[in-house]
């Protein structure tokens, strides 16, 4: 199987989208990598516990039965509790908030997403990680392994229950216009938009409402896919403008006349 793989989605705004599918190697990079660094925050949890332990000053010869024994199942409970809080959350926080991202997949350049490529949301997240537990059985995620190289998307199991998969960052395509790709706000220009029909203004706003958690060429080539479609439909647009601001200046049109 090829690590290159590429699959075609279609987005909500029914335009297709490539994506390159992130192969074992690189997977199992950016999981060292967070690996470490759930290990580094367990360490200082760990010993910020012991810390607290020390202070209370338990006292030795009261048994097995006293107030020993019981700091003992105290402090186990903890561990345990910070082992799965830190092994859980950490991945379904970052992929939540930093669009699919933990530090790992950020420095290998890897982030995931829903099967339709938008952002992935916090439920999905959580099954995903969840049943991580599964991928990494009989031991070293072997399981995992074995799903990503027969899968056809290149996904393990969680990925599978969650409807999530992981592709590569795209770098490199730059827009038409410097400025296509910030938010700029555009007052409503003198075109006649009547050829632009409810549904195809509906989905530009999607479009624009959720560009900022796109990757850069996936914002790119959508904003000039739906320019491309929509140009023609309009009289008198300037050249000069890039693709996202004419989807910009189309929507404030579209609003203008409703």
């Amino acid at each position: 199987m090829s690590y290159e793989d590429r699959i075609t989605i279609q987005t909500p705004e029914g335009v297709d989208l490539d994506l390159s599918l992130a192969g074992l190697g690189s997977r199992f990079a950016a999981r060292i990598i967070d690996e470490l660094i759930k290990l580094t925050i367990v360490v200082a949890l760990l010993l910020g516990t012991t810390a607290v332990g020390a202070v209370a000053d338990v006292t030795p010869e009261l048994g097995a039965n006293g107030p020993e024994s019981q700091a003992v199942l105290v402090v186990v409970a903890v561990v345990v509790v910070i082992l799965f809080l830190v092994n859980f959350f950490y991945e379904v926080l970052f992929e939540t908030l930093a669009s699919g991202r933990t530090p790992g997949k950020r420095a290998t350049g890897l982030r995931v997403v829903r099967l339709d490529g938008r952002p992935v949301g916090f439920t999905a997240s959580a099954i995903r990680n969840l049943l991580r537990v599964i991928d990494s059985l009989p031991f070293a995620y072997v399981a995992g392994m074995v799903c990503i190289l027969v899968s056809p998307k290149n996904q393990r199991l969680g990925d599978l229950a969650a409807g999530t998969l992981v592709a590569r960052e795209m770098k490199g395509v730059a827009s038409t216009s410097a400025r296509s790709l910030e938010t700029v706000s555009t007052p409503a220009p003198a075109w006649d938009v009547t050829a632009i029909t409810a549904e195809e203004a509906a989905a530009v706003r999607r479009f624009l409402e959720r560009r900022e958690g796109l990757q850069e060429e996936a914002r790119a080539r959508l904003a000039t896919q739906f320019a491309a479609r929509l140009i023609p439909k309009v009289a008198g647009v300037s050249d000069e403008l890039g693709p996202e601001e004419f989807l910009e200046a189309l929507v404030a049109a579209k609003a203008a006349r409703a």
